[in-house]
């Protein structure tokens, strides 16, 4: 019997989500001599300079439960999030050797730490730790950022050999721009129709963007969402959640997987946020940088890992995501030791507590090998939520 076309995409995704020597990443550069691969942490970075020089951004998001963390633990204290220790260990045994540089945004201090920790370790690679800016006016907070983006776009001309234009990195917005309109059209699908484009296969298709061509991903996304119209799937009365907290540091599949088996439709979620965090198209038609940096002050993605005091109260953004998704709860599902995830929670939940909207909240680890509890809470909220719907 044939396997149905959406099978088989979510199938390479997860060979590419499962290899950790990065194939993909090799098979590029091997295509066209002198190719480059400038690897990055999550949340977010303008990959479009990366992609403006000619290069290959690739997030690297940590080993997950796959990888047996034995070198990296000697870098890292134990009262601190997994993701260091086990991006750590990737590098040093050579799994990373395929990159030529690594960018490292302005996530928390554990990874500005991870970033001089890199420049100490890969003397040979470009490293370079990314700031963002903490205030939202154009002439301040804008400039900031517009300089920023600047010092990025020229180490990254002098590492390809040549100057990046204006019309390079116009290009390249417009190309991300379609990107992200993919990815906007696959989550409105989900939240439209959960069943036929479950979040373990919509998290797969987002982690297969981490390691091609932005312009095979955009494609694969809109084959994927043709092919899931195709294959007809059993609708049940599973309960509406908004996942928050995993904007960094990736919950396991299996964990994902989990909350789906236990009753939960995930209609929106802080997974790898870098696919999303510009909400509205980037003009690109006028100076690069500025457009980037006016759509980073105006128009992005909120999330706990991001200073944002200045714009909106906390919780809106998340309310927000409950109701044009149609949400019937929200599950926090945070990495254990994620500061800004963490101190950020009990904010939200006062919010959420405020508005009416049933909340429950799990910590994980990206190697958390034992599902069964996290499977009963999950299951639990799910009941509980259709228990007082019906009320």
């Amino acid at each position: 019997m044939n396997t149905p076309k959406v099978l088989q995409i979510v199938q390479r995704c997860e060979a590419l989500f499962e290899d950790l020597h990065f194939n993909a990443v090799q098979q590029w550069k091997a295509a066209q001599p002198g190719r480059k691969a400038i690897g990055y942490m999550p949340v977010y970075v303008p990959r479009e300079l990366i992609h403006a020089a000619g290069m290959l951004p690739v997030g690297i998001l940590g080993g997950g439960d796959a990888l047996e963390v034995i070198q990296g633990d000697a870098y890292y204290q134990s009262y601190i999030c997994r993701i260091p220790r086990s991006t750590i260990e990737l590098g040093l045994t050579g799994r990373l050797d395929c990159l030529d540089g690594m960018l490292f945004p302005s996530i928390c201090d554990v990874i500005r730490n991870l970033s001089g920790m890199w420049q100490m370790l890969f003397k040979d690679k470009y490293v370079r730790y990314l700031d963002v800016p903490q205030n939202y006016q154009d002439s301040v907070g804008g400039t900031f950022y517009v300089q920023e983006m600047q010092v990025l776009r020229e180490d990254l001309g002098r590492l390809a050999g040549r100057e990046i234009s204006d019309a390079d990195l116009n290009r390249s917005i417009a190309v991300y721009n379609d990107n992200r309109a993919a990815v906007r059209e696959l989550y409105a699908y989900r939240a439209a129709k959960p069943w036929q484009a479950p979040t373990s296969e919509v998290y797969l298709l987002l982690r297969a963007g981490m390691v091609l061509p932005v312009e095979e991903h955009t494609a694969l996304v809109r084959e994927y969402l043709a092919a899931a119209e195709l294959l007809q799937r059993p609708k049940r009365d599973n309960a509406r959640v908004v996942i928050n907290g995993s904007f960094c540091e990736q919950p396991p599949l299996a964990l994902i997987k989990s909350i789906e088996m236990a009753g939960c439709y995930v209609v929106d979620d802080d997974l790898l946020l870098v696919t999303r965090w510009l909400l509205d198209e980037v003009p690109a038609d006028g100076d690069p940088l500025r457009e980037l940096s006016k759509a980073f002050l105006h128009h992005s993605a909120a999330t706990a890992a991001k200073y944002d005091l200045t714009r909106e109260e906390k919780g809106v953004y998340l309310l927000k995501q409950v109701k044009t998704r149609g949400a019937e709860g929200v599950i926090f599902a945070a990495p254990s030791f994620c500061d800004p995830a963490l101190l950020e929670r009990p904010m939200l939940q006062d919010v959420l507590t405020r508005h009416g909207v049933p909340h429950t909240a799990f910590k994980y680890a990206e190697n958390t090998g034992q599902m069964a509890p996290i499977r009963e809470q999950a299951g639990t909220f799910a009941d509980s939520i259709k228990l007082w719907n019906a009320a």
